[in-house]
């Protein structure tokens, strides 16, 4: 039954368009009729512009001036935690303008050079990082120390050195590398005394720094230092007159002694000795040495010492 249904429609159907194409009654064939006999109406179809690509000079400098701006930040930090802040955002621009730069149209007589600019970036975003590091480390602990790395570092050579070789071509930035300190190598004759109490006494504290690192090493009495003396590196030195009392010994070790701060700028590490020193006069005076390297058989202990919780020299 549906079978017989289903050819029953087909006949009527074709019924009806040999109806539609016949010309009976002189009526109009128009294509362009809408009606039930099944007209075809055409539509005009625009193509899709081609997008103009940016020219290369707006690229660059757009790529170029977050990382000049960050540079410039960095290097108007206050603090050692604000300037290791502002090198993430030196990291972050570099690394997106070398990936802007790197899919971007650039000229043919510029090809080089943009390689190397987009190469330059991708340094100065990791050498960023490596100071970044070095400050969580204490490879770095002052802020003249850390921007002098910063400044030191390749990529922040290359970039300047690519970006020039672009403007001699015609295409010019705003970029100019920021104002670092230089990296220093200060110290104290062996011996020094960074403070210097009355040293009225008959003490004598000796220091045998065998390390491979300046130090300075404070005789500490209720929180305060009382006598802090700079050993140099693989010298030994000693204080005479101590006063009677019992000292807490902290050491500080480290390169590059800044004065003014009275503190290491570079490989800091801050130690305290786990037990105290005391001094007493009586029929003979009190003695006390130390080494600042291991020894076998040593029977003195350190601990390391937060910075923060360092006495003030």
């Amino acid at each position: 039954m549906k079978s017989s249904i289903s050819k029953a429609g087909l006949a009527i159907g074709s019924a009806l368009l040999l109806a539609a194409c016949s010309g009976g009654g002189g009526g109009s064939t128009d294509a362009s009729s809408t009606g039930t006999g099944g007209g075809v109406t055409a539509s005009k179809v625009t193509p899709t512009p081609t997008p103009t690509p940016t020219p290369y000079g707006p690229v660059l400098s757009g790529s170029i001036d977050p990382v000049s701006t960050a540079l410039t930040q960095a290097a108007g930090s206050k603090d050692l935690n604000e300037f290791g802040t502002e090198l993430t955002a030196v990291s972050t621009s570099a690394q997106t303008a070398a990936t802007t730069l790197g899919r971007a149209n650039k000229p043919a007589a510029v090809a080089t050079d943009q390689t190397a600019l987009v190469a330059a970036l991708k340094q100065l975003a990791k050498d960023a990082t490596t100071v970044r590091s070095d400050i969580k480390s204490r490879g770095v602990c002052a802020l003249s120390s850390a921007g002098a790395e910063l400044g030191a570092s390749q990529g922040l050579a290359d970039v300047s050195a690519a970006l020039g070789k672009l403007t001699a071509a015609g295409y010019s930035t705003t970029f100019a590398a920021p104002q670092l300190p230089k990296q220093q190598s200060r110290s104290l004759d062996n011996g020094t005394m960074v403070s210097k109490g009355k040293l009225r006494g008959d003490g004598e504290f000796k220091v045998d720094n065998g390390s491979k690192t300046d130090a300075v090493v404070s005789l500490v009495l209720n929180g305060k230092a009382v006598h802090s003396m700079f050993v140099a590196k693989g010298q030994k030195a000693d204080i005479q007159g101590v006063e009677d009392g019992t000292y807490d010994v902290y050491v500080s070790q480290g390169a590059d002694w800044d004065s003014a701060t009275k503190a290491f700028t570079q490989s800091c590490a801050f130690t305290k000795f786990e037990d105290n020193f005391p001094f007493e006069t009586g029929r003979t005076s009190t003695s006390w040495s130390i080494t600042l390297q291991p020894v076998v058989d040593g029977n003195a202990k350190t601990n390391d010492v937060d910075p923060n919780s360092f006495p003030q020299l």
